[in-house]
């Protein structure tokens, strides 16, 4: 069994004492497969069914054509090890847009490299991003994209310039709430910002009271 954050925990290295105590904790969980569930205060793109004209490219589990404000999620993950036994991390976040669900999928590793993660995006894996760990001065989990790539069969065109996409995530906690906080960021220096979502989640192995969508809204930001 593999530990839930093992991949970054081995991209992060000494750094991962760094983090919040609960992040560190929660990640060094035991657990082949796992479940999260939150609220979005703000979740989608702005750019709504033209997103979809790049499906035929991309393939499915990876745009998303609806914005909404208040939007519960889940995220299920598998961890485990590649046959070079780096520690990897299959994801599946569920998006429950009002009228439509919509999923958004990848397979992230440790690539050996210090501070540097791999994610394959989409059930296909066409799109592939390089992505630097680190840990914020508030012990939040910190990611920033280094390099993006679109493979196509046997071709990879490397996406730069105003082809580039950047991604930034920051995973943190709220100590007033015992939560985690998500605040994550796509941006294209043409298109400007195509995929947004910020708000808390918690895993389904803890137990705690109740809280309302409309309560996401508060704490949804990120200290960065």
């Amino acid at each position: 069994m593999t530990a839930r954050g093992a991949a970054f925990l081995e991209a992060l290295g000494e750094q991962a004492q760094r983090l919040h105590p609960e992040i560190l904790a929660q990640m060094s969980v035991e657990a082949t497969r796992d479940s999260a569930e939150g609220v979005f205060a703000v979740a989608g793109s702005r750019f709504g069914r033209v997103a979809g004209l790049a499906a035929p490219v991309i393939g499915p589990g990876l745009l998303v054509t609806r914005f909404a404000r208040d939007v519960p999620f889940r995220i299920d993950t598998v961890s485990g090890r590649s046959r070079a036994g780096r520690a990897t991390l299959d994801t599946v976040r569920e998006f429950r847009f009002p009228g439509a669900t919509q999923y958004v999928t990848d397979r992230l590793f440790a690539t050996g490299h210090p501070g540097i993660v791999q994610n394959a995006l989409g059930v296909r894996g066409r799109v592939q991003i390089l992505e630097h760990c680190s840990v914020t001065d508030e012990g939040a989990l910190r990611m920033s994209t280094r390099a993006v790539a679109l493979r196509l069969g046997r071709y990879r065109i490397a996406l730069r310039g105003i082809l580039r996409i950047e991604v930034e995530l920051v995973d943190g906690w709220d100590e007033a709430r015992h939560r985690r906080t998500i605040d994550m960021r796509a941006t294209s220096p043409v298109l400007g910002t195509v995929l947004e979502y910020r708000g808390w989640y918690r895993y389904a192995d803890r137990t705690a009271p109740d809280v309302t969508a409309s309560d996401a809204g508060g704490v949804s930001d990120v200290d960065q």
